[in-house]
């Protein structure tokens, strides 16, 4: 079988003509050498895998196209890995932010009705003020960044799952900025 043989930009063009083969050839080729690399920059492995299926699927529907330069051998490796590494560096960052906003968000709705001494201990410091700054936002703006920052959720999404307008998500969210700024200033 003399597939296994083709270069990279062979495959690369079969694939962009959907062949589904050179997709797998090209998938077996750098699938492993992907994960090692990028696991090197994230010790999480189920964030690793899902990068690299997000960065073989840009691949295959097209969203990232490959561009050889004259005089190069063909060689995807650097493309993909440009790929993996932008996509990683999403994930991390926006991981990072919904994170300490679902923390928050999370000690909010299990805050007793007497706080306790950690709480009391936790209020000077910033993190603490933002709490305080988010448990005084009406209900409805803090299920709207629940859903927008934390979950992760476009608009549409969020108007979905919350059952209200999109136009409705926006404004809420405006309102819920501007609130937790004015609160925090």
């Amino acid at each position: 079988m003399g597939g296994e043989r083709r270069s990279d930009s062979m495959l690369l063009r079969a694939i962009e003509a959907g062949d589904s083969h050179a997709f797998e050839m090209l998938y077996r080729r750098y699938e492993p050498w992907l994960v090692a690399r990028l696991s090197y920059r994230c010790p999480d492995p189920a964030i690793v895998d899902d990068v690299v299926q997000e960065t073989f699927l840009a691949v295959w529907h097209g969203t990232a196209r490959f561009r050889e330069t004259p005089g190069s051998d063909g060689s995807a490796a650097g493309w993909l890995w440009r790929i993996g590494a932008r996509r990683l560096v999403d994930v991390q960052r926006g991981h990072g932010a919904r994170e300490r906003l679902a923390q928050l968000l999370g000690r909010l709705r299990q805050r007793p009705a007497h706080p306790s001494a950690e709480d009391e201990a936790l209020h000077g410091l910033p993190y603490g003020e933002l709490a305080d700054a988010l448990a005084r936002l009406p209900a409805e703006l803090r299920d709207v960044l629940q859903a927008t920052v934390v979950d992760g959720l476009s608009t549409a999404e969020a108007a979905k799952a919350l059952r209200i307008p999109a136009g409705t998500v926006k404004t809420r969210a405006m309102r819920a900025r501007r609130r937790l700024r004015e609160e925090l200033a």
